[in-house]
């Protein structure tokens, strides 16, 4: 009872400070959280505190810039009212339109006023600086036309040059002004720049007063002349071109015209009483269109950006869309998409938002307003589906794709305050419109902004369904990966509306900003408070490979590494156990300067956030030790099983390298005795060979070369006495032709230089034979 009663105080303190938020000091005391006991959601922003640099300045001083803080006070002196009759008008023929007027632009966020009709350009990059001039440094980008209409939506192109200003009565193409200079501003850095505006359709939506423009974006080429896709009550989607902004360039019907003449008295159509009207689309990444909507010759691809169209009834029609070509079948409604698995209710009857997230195959988020998300797989249809069309034209032919129903997710718009004793839970009905963003760089991941808060959902399983798409047929095991993936992570991290009684601050612009520190939310309420917040990185992208990085097959991984990457390990295990399914975002109490809750709803906003933290985190850290101190336990039991093994092997090595010594000596010896027995063998065999009666083979053939041998010398000794009986009759004649003198003869230097080579020859010649004789009688002798 003590704690209680000291819980409600300091909650009741915590709701005194909020309702004072306007008249502090600090213009950052007007965002109050939990008490400090509560801000389990807020452990990431202490994660982040650890690596604080230069990222994180700007979070803490963006929310005390002098535009933001101007804005403020505007808004305390209009009073707590102050945004809302704009959001009423804007809204009268439905609930009130999502607001996004906030956009980033590298290190710049661009925030619009509707009062002074213009951008106001903060620099994000001044803010992390040393000077301190950073704080009141800004830029303002006028409009020479300012829009007539109330705007709540601003949209940046494709090319980053032209700002859409989007409102329920029109739409304004404003043009950004050149830069140049030191730090790369508009204009080198002017404080007031003025901006050329083009008006989009201004005299459809002057002449029709009944139309309304319910969505719009850009044409998503980055290479074509920037155009304006526009959605308008009439159930009609027309795209104009910047050069020509009064006569659209395409008109896509989406609606029969006989439908349309059957209208009430207020002006609406029954088709918009039954649902049956397009409330969104998007635009998915560029793709080949089917050849059999073309018509095209087989050798010939057209490639085109498909159009998911969303109907207020939950149905979904597909068109695709190529400036470049102009095929008739291009354009053409198709649809509507069955789903799977079917469901009774068709998936809700009030959606308000689609995206497609740019990933093959395309996934589709389909948003309600009563906070649920179909996350829904894009896949071509089967033949047993229904492929008929009721809505496109020639619908025999066309074969149109299914969507698959991933998962279910309900966002928690209103916070669910915990019961009293006795209490009965009450069915909360709160609901309103879901704007959905992408994010700038995971494509797994996207944000929604609706009037109750913001949240953050990943999709972690992605990455499995590609690859059991691009698997085998009979890949198995990738279908049981995609099976126990766990599904989507689901982040809240604003609440604007903790009680169900209290009015809630809408949210007015929404952007995420990526710096070292990694991806950082930055939100502006109706009343111009700047929160900026760290987003888990649960889900982020994958880090690009470094140049110096080169794969080698031949390195191979290590099985630590393979261990703790594979699905079944321990620390994913523990993860899986700590993930929480819920948690305690950040509170935001709209402006009331006289108003404050009363203790039992303080009461209940304690007991829930106790709640939370003793489920999501108290429970599930005491599991998780569990696991942990029974892991440990197992890893010593093993660890000591393992010493005493690596005793055993130990002894078995030393034993082992014993015994491999004692052979190695037997080893020596037995080789010595071997050679000794091969000399003793050899000696044998010679012995016996030579006492053998009968020659050998190797004898038979020594015979036989004597005896050539033999024949030999007995034909050179023939030879020799040949030459010597030449020699003596040589001599002789010599000395009976030396007694009378002849004349001399003479010779000139060739015939003599012949005669020696003569000469020579011969005598090489005989002195070879002589050699070869000695040698012969060498052999003979011996």
């Amino acid at each position: 009872c003590i704690r209680s009663c000291q819980g409600l105080v300091a909650c009741g303190a915590s709701w005194e400070l909020w309702s004072r938020a306007p008249e502090a000091a600090d213009p950052a005391q007007s965002t109050r959280r939990l008490p400090t006991s509560f801000e389990g959601a807020a452990t990431t922003e202490g994660m982040m505190a650890a690596a604080a640099g230069l990222g994180e300045h700007w979070r803490t001083e963006l929310p005390l810039h002098a535009v933001l803080c101007r804005l403020r006070e505007q808004a305390g002196e209009a009073g707590p009212g102050f945004g809302r009759e704009s959001e009423e008008a804007a809204g009268s023929a439905g609930p009130a339109l999502p607001r996004d007027l906030l956009f980033g632009l590298g290190s710049e966020l661009f925030l619009w006023s509707g009062e002074s009709s213009a951008f106001y350009v903060l620099s994000l990059r001044s803010l992390g600086g040393e000077s301190d001039g950073g704080l009141s440094r800004y830029q303002t980008l006028f409009c020479i036309n300012p829009p007539i209409f109330e705007v709540y939506q601003t949209l940046l192109s494709p090319m980053q040059q032209h700002v859409a200003l989007i409102g329920t009565k029109g739409l304004m193409v404003l043009e950004l002004p050149k830069r140049w200079g030191k730090n790369s501003e508009f204009e080198g850095g002017k404080a007031t720049v003025n901006c050329s505006t083009t008006p989009i359709a201004e005299r459809f939506f002057t002449s029709s007063t009944s139309l309304t423009l319910k969505y719009a974006a850009w044409y998503p080429s980055g290479t074509l002349e920037p155009h304006v896709v526009l959605l308008t009550s009439d159930n009609t989607i027309r795209i104009y071109s910047l050069s020509s902004p009064q006569t659209p360039m395409k008109v896509i019907a989406l609606s029969n015209a006989d439908e349309e003449t059957l209208r009430l008295s207020k002006g609406r159509a029954y088709t918009a009483l039954l649902g049956e009207t397009a409330v969104a689309f998007d635009f998915g990444p560029l793709t080949t269109v089917p050849r059999n909507l073309t018509g095209l010759c087989e050798r010939e691809e057209v490639l085109a950006y498909p159009l998911y169209i969303l109907y207020e009834n939950g149905e979904t029609f597909l068109t695709y869309i190529s400036l470049l070509h102009s095929t008739s079948g291009l354009g053409k409604l198709l649809g509507p998409l069955p789903m799977h698995p079917a469901a009774e209710d068709n998936y809700g009857y009030d959606a308000c938002a689609i995206l497609c997230l740019p990933c093959v195959p395309n996934i589709l988020v389909i948003a309600t307003e009563s906070g649920v998300l179909y996350h829904c797989v894009v896949l071509e249809g089967e033949d047993d589906d229904e492929q008929m069309s009721v809505k496109s034209w020639d619908s025999k032919t066309d074969i149109i794709p299914s969507l698959y129903v991933f998962e279910c997710i309900e966002l928690e718009l209103a916070l669910k305050l915990a019961l009293r004793e006795g209490e009965e839970p009450l069915e909360s009905d709160f609901s309103c419109p879901i704007k959905l963003h992408r994010d700038p760089k995971c494509p797994t991941r996207y944000h929604c902004t609706h009037d109750a808060g913001v949240h953050s959902i990943g999709l972690t399983w992605i990455n499995k369904l590609q690859k059991f798409l691009g698997s085998d047929e009979e890949d198995k095991d990738s279908l049981q990966e995609l099976s126990v993936e766990r599904k989507c992570f689901v982040e809240h991290i604003l609440c604007t509306k903790p009680l169900p009684c209290r009015q809630s601050a809408s949210i007015r612009g929404f952007w995420i900003v990526s710096d070292v520190l990694g991806p950082t939310m930055v939100c502006i309420t109706s009343n111009y408070e700047c929160i900026t917040k760290p987003l888990l990185s649960t889900v982020h992208p994958a880090s690009p490979p470094l140049l110096c990085t080169k794969e080698d097959l031949r390195i191979t991984a290590s099985p630590l590494r393979i261990l703790a990457q594979s699905p079944d390990s321990f620390e994913k295990h523990i993860q899986n156990i700590l993930r929480r399914s819920s948690a305690n975002p950040l509170l935001l109490k709209a402006s009331a300067k006289d108003s404050s809750p009363p203790p039992e709803e303080c009461l209940q906003l304690l007991s829930r956030a106790t709640q939370v933290f003793r489920d999501e985190y108290i429970l599930k850290q005491d599991l998780a030790r569990e696991e942990i101190q029974q892991r440990v336990k197992l890893l010593r039991e093993q660890k000591k099983k393992q010493l005493e093994d690596l005793g055993y092997c130990r002894e078995e090595r030393q034993s082992l390298r014993e015994m491999a010594e004692r052979l190695a000596d037997k080893y020596e010896e037995a080789k010595e005795k071997q050679e000794d027995i091969v000399n003793r063998m050899k000696k044998v065999l010679r012995s016996f060979h030579s006492q053998l009666p009968v020659l050998s083979d190797s004898e038979k053939d020594m015979k036989k070369e004597l005896q050539t041998i033999q024949e030999q010398l007995r034909h050179l000794g023939n030879a020799i006495k040949q030459v010597k009986m030449k020699k003596d009759y040589q001599q002789r004649k010599m000395e009976k032709g030396s007694s009378p003198q002849k004349p001399s003869i003479n010779l000139n230097a060739y015939q003599r230089k012949c005669i020696q080579a003569v000469l020579k020859e011969e005598g090489e010649h005989i002195q070879e034979m002589v050699k070869q004789i000695n040698d012969i009688r060498n052999h003979v002798t011996f």
